[in-house]
């Protein structure tokens, strides 16, 4: 019986997430991402040249506005400054609170590898 029951709702919740449109599905698996945290990493960039990297971010967010709740033209998130550059927390490198213009700034976010 208990088989049966997992069997079902196995198949309820595939039915579930087939009827959902990508964007709920983008958003389902971003919260699953958000509670399971990742590991990112931003690279803020001057030209070519690597000027700022943040490691150790869970998530980057976008922020809205109070009054009337419309998307802002900035990014913002919390992670470690790396001062160095070598992709390690070292003990002197502390977590800051970071944003960004989605315009203006060259930027890469992606999951540390290491």
């Amino acid at each position: 019986m208990k088989a049966i029951i997992n069997q079902a709702i196995v198949a309820l919740t595939v039915l579930l997430a087939m009827a959902c449109t990508q964007e709920s599905q983008n958003k389902i698996g971003r919260s699953i991402q958000n509670w399971t945290g990742t590991d990112g990493v931003l690279e803020v960039y001057a030209g070519e040249q690597l000027v700022r990297r943040f490691i150790n971010i869970d998530k980057l967010s976008t922020a809205y506005g109070t009054s009337d709740a419309n998307p802002r033209p900035y990014r913002f998130g919390y992670g470690y400054l790396d001062a160095n550059l070598n992709m390690v927390k070292d003990v002197d490198e502390h977590k800051v609170y970071f944003e960004f213009s989605d315009y203006s700034t060259s930027y890469v976010f992606f999951e540390n590898p290491r």
